[in-house]
């Protein structure tokens, strides 16, 4: 190497890690988000919530609830008496319900009719999938034990899937990336806006304007909230056009939520615009929340299966909270409960986001 390639290249290597915060960026980012990545990625399908309805309960059905709490792949999930099993599953509640003949299974299978009815919420096509091949087998196994040495036993396994009965990959999918992109463009976009202001100059031009600093916080940052929204809106509409996921809830439970959360995201990147010095490290400031973000937000490896300090950090990801309503709202109608639980969730959160961020950016300006 000649001696003025080598001086060039030290200079640009001193030049980006003279910087504290680039280092930060360079050398931490990585570890963190490597320990993240391992914790996080899961394709064990684990913690199912199921709900048992067997009424009246007896010896036979108590033994085959058992078994499947104890297989390590379900939870018990607590119901009122007279309570609507497509209910349980419509509210999120469970992921599951296995419901026993109404004169009990034992003595419906002595009569050679004995069945078993299992509802599985299909919004996530993976997880039902796997949920229908563990109770099968569980069952199947249950019935050679009951029954030993019979060819078939009287007991008969139905699965009625729910909300996507084809088990299309794409209607859980398309509504987990949606939130994605509006989340990657809403982060990205805002978190660049003031780093290019003080790159190219005009940021002093725009202190000095005798505007207040709410008036420059809002000029800066409700653009990109008209963006986000009309981005979340064509986002839905190319869903349901192209790959045909539907939306079952009223319109107006979408827009609420996309609002809620592009309140969220956009406070989010003005913060980090606030703490980046160029636009290189507003990008991997950016990227450094997004990758974390997008992993324990469940669209693509469901929250549950993660270790508990991660889901504990998922409950802080607004990203979790926007792919719940959007699954629910255009997969199963919008359930109230649902809806204002992780609507108000996000609220809360952009209360607090909105606060720092302004915090920081008037710090900034002064």
């Amino acid at each position: 190497m000649n001696l003025t390639l080598r001086a060039f290249v030290k200079k640009e290597l001193t030049q980006t890690l003279r910087d504290g915060r680039m280092r930060a960026l360079l050398l931490g980012a990585p570890i963190i988000q490597m320990t993240v990545f391992g914790l996080a990625l899961s394709t064990e399908i684990r913690n199912i919530k199921l709900a048992v309805f067997s009424a009246p309960p007896d010896a036979m059905s108590e033994r085959l609830a058992e078994r499947f709490y104890s297989s390590g792949w379900f939870k018990p999930v607590a119901y009122e008496p007279g309570e609507d099993p497509v209910e349980l599953i419509a509210s999120g509640r469970a992921d599951a319900v296995l419901i026993t003949p109404a004169d009990g299974l034992a003595r419906s299978a002595q009569r050679g009719d004995g069945k078993i009815q299992l509802l599985v919420d299909a919004s996530n096509a993976t997880k039902a999938r796997a949920v229908e091949a563990y109770a099968g087998s569980i069952v199947a196994a249950d019935a050679l034990k009951e029954y030993p040495g019979e060819a078939r036993p009287p007991v008969k396994f139905d699965v009625r899937v729910l909300y996507n009965p084809a088990m299309e990959s794409s209607m859980f999918l398309v509504p987990g990336v949606m939130g994605m992109l509006v989340c990657l463009i809403t982060i990205l976009l805002t978190a660049m806006s003031i780093t290019r202001e003080r790159e190219i100059g005009t940021f002093e031009t725009i202190v000095s304007a005798p505007l207040s600093n709410t008036e420059v916080l809002l000029g800066k940052t409700l653009p990109y909230v008209l963006l986000g929204m009309i981005d979340a809106g064509l986002v839905v509409l190319a869903g349901y056009l192209i790959f045909g996921v539907p939306v079952r809830g009223p319109l107006w439970q979408l827009a609420l939520a996309a609002l809620a959360f592009v309140l969220n995201t956009v406070s989010i990147g003005t913060f980090i615009s606030t703490i980046a010095r160029n636009q290189q490290q507003a990008m991997l400031g950016g990227f450094m929340f997004l990758f974390p973000a997008i992993l324990m937000s469940g669209v693509m490896y469901p929250v549950e299966n993660m270790p508990a300090a991660i889901i504990a950090a998922a409950y802080l990801n607004p990203l979790m909270y926007l792919v719940k309503l959007f699954r629910n709202i255009m997969l199963k109608g919008g359930d109230p409960l649902v809806f204002w639980q992780n609507t108000g969730i996000l609220l809360l959160m952009a209360a607090g986001t909105v606060t720092l961020a302004f915090k920081r950016f008037r710090q900034t300006l002064n």
